[in-house]
């Protein structure tokens, strides 16, 4: 594993994903609000990039949003999706930035878990050649767990993303000491996917009282957050929101190794 850096550091990216804001479309069946609209937002508050959900069921993201992003974003557009025959054709026909794979059941109100990469090995190398082929850059959203890490990383996949699922929990129930050893785990597991040569992400869940400790990890490039922001966002403008987020994911970096962010 490596140890604490104390050397300069590149400043952590920040993902805003923006389902939820299609989510609250959707409720009512209009055009209000435009995630596209709120993409832009975010960007001018300090997002490194924008992450967009199509799911299977389109019940948030739409195939029209995807669209209307790729026209609109100078952002990188990281398009989640599950590793469907249908989803590949969508995403090499647009050919964003980024393409994040992760697990999908119709029936779960979010991502519930990281994507089964070990039992899977052979069809996801041969589903995301292709991807690669086409100049997407492919991300592996995964558990924090060494067999998954590995089995990313024989796959061929140059970034993995680090479910912060169970951590987030644990610190939004006050289990002090479950959250702690979660983070460790979590710290533990990015360095090792670091050591592979892996890039590591980590997201779901994060929220202004959570996210500092992980900012904190010298391995994370970035991290990917987006019900919290958007759910702040009521309450606060979505422009507020993320620059709050930004500042606190700069202070947890700071705090961290000291200096300021290359």
């Amino acid at each position: 594993m490596t140890g604490l850096i104390k050397k300069p550091f590149g400043k952590l990216r920040l993902g805003v994903n923006i389902d939820h804001v299609a989510t609250v479309r959707n409720a009512r069946g209009g055009p209000y609000p435009d995630p596209t609209r709120a993409a832009l937002i975010a960007e001018k508050a300090g997002a490194d990039g924008i992450t967009a959900h199509l799911r299977e069921d389109r019940r948030h993201i739409t195939d029209a949003d995807i669209e209307a992003l790729m026209a609109a974003l100078t952002l990188p557009l990281n398009f989640e999706m599950a590793a469907t025959d249908e989803m590949q054709a969508i995403a090499l026909r647009h050919k964003p930035h980024a393409v994040c794979l992760v697990p999908e059941r119709r029936e779960e109100r979010t991502t519930e878990g990281g994507l089964e990469v070990a039992r899977e090995e052979n069809r996801l190398a041969h589903f995301i050649a292709p991807l690669q082929d086409a100049g997407c850059r492919v991300s592996i959203f995964i558990a924090a767990d060494q067999r998954q890490i590995e089995a990313a990383f024989r796959i061929g996949a140059p970034v993995v993303e680090l479910h912060a699922g169970a951590y987030c929990e644990y610190d939004l129930a006050g289990d002090v000491a479950a959250r702690d050893a979660e983070c460790a785990r979590l710290r533990d597991m990015a360095s090792f996917a670091a050591d592979l040569g892996l890039e590591v992400h980590v997201g779901h869940g994060l929220t202004y009282d959570n996210v500092k400790p992980v900012a904190g990890f010298p391995e994370v490039v970035e991290l990917n957050i987006g019900h919290f922001l958007i759910g702040e966002a009521i309450f606060s403008g979505l422009d507020a929101a993320v620059r709050r987020m930004r500042a606190l994911m700069d202070e947890g970096r700071r705090e961290a190794f000291g200096g300021e962010a290359q």
